[in-house]
């Protein structure tokens, strides 16, 4: 790549927010994702009993929906994450290809 298309990426102030916006979003569904999931890991590691208690008359434990909890909310927060990249972080990405184009 160009050195010169490369800097004028770099100084664009759109491309600028583009890291900012899309790097703050990242961390924020991080933290979300270490909460949920050290959260899970604790409650095995420092709760057994609360995890099996049973739900019902079978064999279903309270730890099997929350484990299956954490596998859905690591799903939702990817199709959150796609969905802003899609609306706003590809729009941006656009503008800022536009705007650094000869």
């Amino acid at each position: 790549m160009d050195d010169a298309l490369v800097n004028r990426i770099a100084a664009d102030p759109r491309y600028l927010e583009l890291r900012r916006a899309r790097s703050r979003f990242g961390w924020w569904l991080t933290i979300a994702m270490l909460i949920v999931y050290y959260g899970f890991i604790l409650l095995v590691a420092f709760d057994k009993p609360l995890l099996a208690k049973r739900l019902g008359e079978g064999v279903t434990t309270l730890g099997m929906p929350l484990g299956l909890g954490v596998i859905l909310f690591t799903v939702i927060i990817t199709v959150v994450y796609v969905r802003r990249a899609n609306r706003e972080f590809d729009t941006l990405a656009q503008s800022v290809k536009k705007a650094v184009q000869p």
